[in-house]
């Protein structure tokens, strides 16, 4: 029997209480986990740090293969939604036990084009106590090959000039070996789903990450979260900069306002990747 799609109100409480954050280490450990910092939610990452992606004659895992979780509410009402990563073998397995854990898939989709090998995502969402969806959401990823219970890679000296990028792009992010990685809200105000509030930060993230190649050569993709009316204007941004938007889709399911994520790929000189990333963001900022 088809189980409804349901919402619960949220209680969103400060993450520095002790008792809540004995809550979040429990989902960690049931994930095999640890927590990474997030604005206004509880974030898990799930890279995988076991593919080799090729775009062309590129490697770029890095840039397109996080797999992550986000929570909010407490241990007895909690709220989950995230990005898998998998294969074309494991996408069946994945979307059957998402099903079977009663939790729902919002979208499956890809970011790039022309990738190998070919990688999909699929959004996911659910609610119920926190340990328990993190235990169902275990169970989920078991059915890939996501390594887990990893330490993390070490940080490589920073090679890409992080320093015109982040003032190019007028904001701070991180920095490691030749990548470098930015996060945006371009959106105002909280965004409802069913009548639940979800920070921005959760429900419409813009992602950037760039790889510096060569000293005249950057790649760059992430996606742009906006609000529908934004959406042709970020796509022609990208195009007249010689970017390809590679994916335009949703992460949500009857959400207040619609948000829209526009997938990018860029390859060219590093002024000019950067120049273009900044149009796109300048062209999805809710006015």
């Amino acid at each position: 029997m088809k189980r409804p799609f349901t919402m619960l109100t949220l209680l969103l409480l400060p993450a520095g209480l002790p008792a809540q954050q004995t809550v979040w280490d429990s989902v960690g450990r049931a994930l095999q986990s640890t927590q990474a910092p997030a604005a206004g939610y509880v974030r898990f990452n799930f890279p995988r740090r076991d593919l080799t992606l090729k775009m062309g004659d590129l490697t770029v895992s890095r840039l397109a293969l996080g797999a992550w979780a986000g929570f909010i509410g407490n241990s007895k009402q909690a709220m989950v939604m995230g990005d898998l990563v998998v294969t074309q073998s494991e996408l069946l397995p994945v979307e059957a036990a998402i099903d079977s854990q009663h939790l729902a898939v919002l979208g499956v989709h890809n970011h790039l084009a022309g990738e190998s090998p070919t990688i999909m995502y699929v959004h996911f969402h659910g609610v119920g106590p926190a340990v328990e969806l993190a235990r169902r959401l275990d169970r989920v990823l078991a059915k890939t090959s996501t390594p887990r219970g990893m330490a993390g890679p070490a940080t490589a000296p920073v090679t890409i000039d992080s320093g015109v990028v982040f003032s190019t792009l007028g904001a701070k992010g991180t920095a490691s070996g030749a990548v470098a990685q930015l996060g945006f809200v371009l959106i105002k105000g909280n965004v409802t789903m069913r009548g639940d509030t979800i920070p921005p930060a959760l429900a419409a993230g813009t992602a950037i990450n760039i790889q510096a190649i060569a000293t005249d050569r950057f790649v760059a993709t992430g996606d742009f979260a906006v609000y529908q009316d934004r959406v042709d204007a970020v796509i022609g941004a990208l195009t007249s900069h010689a970017m390809t938007a590679t994916a335009v889709h949703n992460h949500m399911r009857n959400e207040s306002p619609p948000v829209y994520f526009i997938h990018f790929w860029a390859d060219g000189a590093p002024g000019d990747v950067l120049a273009g990333i900044k149009a796109a963001l300048d062209a999805g900022r809710a006015p």
